[in-house]
């Protein structure tokens, strides 16, 4: 359940229960009951539009690349700003990922025949391309040396 939900369950004036003890009941902090968030700066908005037109023009663009093309056109800007803007505007650039490399894996001693590497996808968003299957588990003692 999200904090916003949790959060409409707090009742201020409850007569047994004070806020820090609801929240505590509710796993929220306090803080995310008294956040009020902050709207963008109309500075930071026409930011956004120019890295959304850039965007359109050139979808292959990161963070990185986007800085240097806003930065030739006059913006002084940081690629930590840029990369939260596009992360918020939903903008991911297009093209090469860890699935797309052209590394070959082993699978069951053989190259692969799909030509893409095997991919592990792990809880979080990065994925863990494997380029050598040699080592296994049994050829490592407890101690952790090879035998």
């Amino acid at each position: 359940m999200s904090v916003a939900r949790r959060r409409e369950w707090i009742d201020p004036a409850h007569h047994c229960l004070s806020i820090a003890a609801q929240c505590r009941l509710l796993s929220i902090s306090r803080s995310s009951y008294y956040y009020a968030p902050v709207p963008e700066t109309e500075e930071t908005l026409a930011l956004m539009r120019v890295i959304d037109a850039a965007f359109l023009d050139m979808p292959w663009y990161g963070s990185r690349q986007m800085v240097r093309h806003l930065r030739r056109n006059g913006h002084d800007v940081g690629r930590r700003r840029v990369r939260r803007l596009m992360a918020k505007m939903g903008g991911a650039a297009q093209g090469s990922n860890d699935a797309q490399h052209r590394w070959k894996a082993v699978e069951g001693g053989r190259r692969s025949t799909s030509g893409r590497a095997r991919v592990i996808r792990t809880r979080s968003t990065e994925s863990i391309p494997i380029c050598c299957a040699s080592w296994r588990s049994s050829d490592r003692t407890t101690s952790g040396a090879r035998t």
